[in-house]
């Protein structure tokens, strides 16, 4: 069961990685690069898992799930959703963040000794087997960067149903409610499945790591790219182009 629930959770993360990167190779948005870059790290990871759960654990199997699992594929995911929200100018300064950060994490997990030993048919716990270098990294990479997803996507969720609901701006006019509707709910999936990858670890209360790591995999990311399919290549455009509703727009000073 392990295998399989790793392979299929590999496929969907691949079918998505596909499908940013064409939209991406279409609009060169750069949120969808982003997007595009944090998939193919999600399927280096369900690959990790994959392999552990076939072949068995090991220590660059291990250092691998763990480096693009729990480390970095959430954190590019995250910066696709401040590059949507905020624009290239923000953008462009977290990306170098986030990049700098990640190369440092990587070489952090390259050169951590092991401090125990990794049993080959059991996927390892990071207590077990890292010093406190590779889990604060883990910690902060997926914690921080899950707050930063769910929160942009419950508020532009929210501002779009504003939006659409008070009917008084020029984007609802051009796209009709239905497709801002639309949009917030796609921003709904997004936080959804990010909560359900993060709550992996919640499962081993459930059934074994193995299997609870790859369920939350499987589900989370089929949940994120149900959210993305309903998103067009204007998403962005649309969603900057819903103004405050009047009463969140400071007075405008009268002129003599």
């Amino acid at each position: 069961m392990h295998a399989a629930l790793a392979a299929a959770a590999t496929l969907v993360s691949l079918a998505f990685a596909l499908s940013t990167g064409e939209r991406w190779l279409r609009g060169r948005k750069r949120h969808e690069a982003a997007w595009t870059l944090s998939l193919i790290m999600f399927a280096l990871g369900s690959i990790s898992l994959w392999w552990g759960a076939g072949v068995g654990w090991g220590e660059w199997s291990f250092k691998s799930f763990y480096l693009f699992g729990a480390i970095l594929n959430v954190p590019f995911l995250a910066l696709g959703t401040v590059e949507l929200l905020a624009g290239p100018k923000h953008g462009r300064r977290w990306t170098a963040i986030i990049s700098l950060l990640g190369a440092f994490c990587t070489g952090i997990i390259v050169a951590a000794p092991l401090t125990g030993v990794i049993a080959s048919d059991v996927l390892p716990q990071g207590k077990d087997v890292f010093g406190a270098g590779p889990r604060i990294a883990a910690a902060i990479g997926s914690g921080v960067a899950a707050v930063v997803i769910i929160a942009g996507a419950i508020w532009s969720a929210w501002r779009l149903f504003r939006g659409w609901r008070a009917g008084a701006n020029t984007a609802t006019t051009r796209t009709g409610p239905p497709s801002l509707r639309r949009l917030a709910i796609a921003n709904l999936f997004i936080a959804t499945g990010t909560l359900i990858l993060s709550a992996g670890g919640l499962l081993n209360s459930v059934v074994n790591e193995m299997d609870g790591f790859a369920i939350s995999l499987v589900v989370g990311i089929s949940v994120i790219f149900v959210g993305f399919l309903m998103t067009s290549s204007q998403s962005s455009a649309q969603l900057r182009a819903v103004p405050e509703p009047e009463e969140w727009r400071a007075p405008k000073a009268d002129v003599a």
